[in-house]
């Protein structure tokens, strides 16, 4: 499937392709996502496209880890999101040291826990940047986006608000203090 995807990664001429390990129909397992992983880079690498399987909750940091270091190409990195990995009980410090080294495009997201109501369960959600659970200045420090070209993308986990308008305007709104908070740090 990554050939397809490549594919229009040449017609547009992107020089990023960002994956996940897992496919809808498919969860290989890490011998597997190797070999297809082997199988895929040359033409990632003739065609001048870097390969980026983003962190999730699917898949542990360190297992992802695993087969990208045991493949070892400059091709082959990591689309770092700290966040998508908490469903999996990760603690998002652990998600950041373990990839630091190989990421190659930041999604960045704020998020908290919210008790349910009844005071049974939680709730993972979305909040403005820097008012939550994500180390951004940890992150960063430990990735060096700026020093290696890194491109941060703005994220949320936002809330449905009464409707689409409404939803939007806060979108617009915590998509505003993301990108301020983010330049208040460089």
């Amino acid at each position: 499937m990554l050939d397809r995807y490549l594919h229009i990664a040449r017609q547009l001429n992107v020089s990023l392709l960002r994956s996940m390990f897992n496919s809808p129909t498919h969860r290989p397992t890490l011998d597997e996502a190797e070999a297809l992983l082997r199988r895929a880079l040359p033409e990632f690498e003739a065609s001048g496209v870097r390969l980026c399987l983003e962190t999730y909750e699917q898949v542990s940091s360190r297992d992802m880890m695993s087969v990208i270091n045991r493949i070892d190409s400059p091709w082959l990195g990591v689309c770092l999101d700290p966040a998508n990995c908490v469903a999996a009980l990760e603690q998002p410090s652990d998600v950041i040291n373990n990839t630091a080294d190989r990421v190659f495009n930041l999604h960045v997201k704020d998020f908290h826990f919210t008790r349910q109501a009844g005071w049974v369960g939680f709730n993972l959600v979305g909040c403005p940047l820097g008012e939550g659970l994500l180390a951004y200045d940890e992150m960063i420090e430990k990735v060096r986006p700026k020093e290696r070209g890194i491109h941060q993308i703005v994220e949320h986990w936002l809330p449905w608000e009464t409707n689409a308008v409404t939803t939007s305007r806060l979108e617009n709104q915590w998509t505003r203090h993301s990108l301020n908070y983010i330049r208040n740090r460089f």
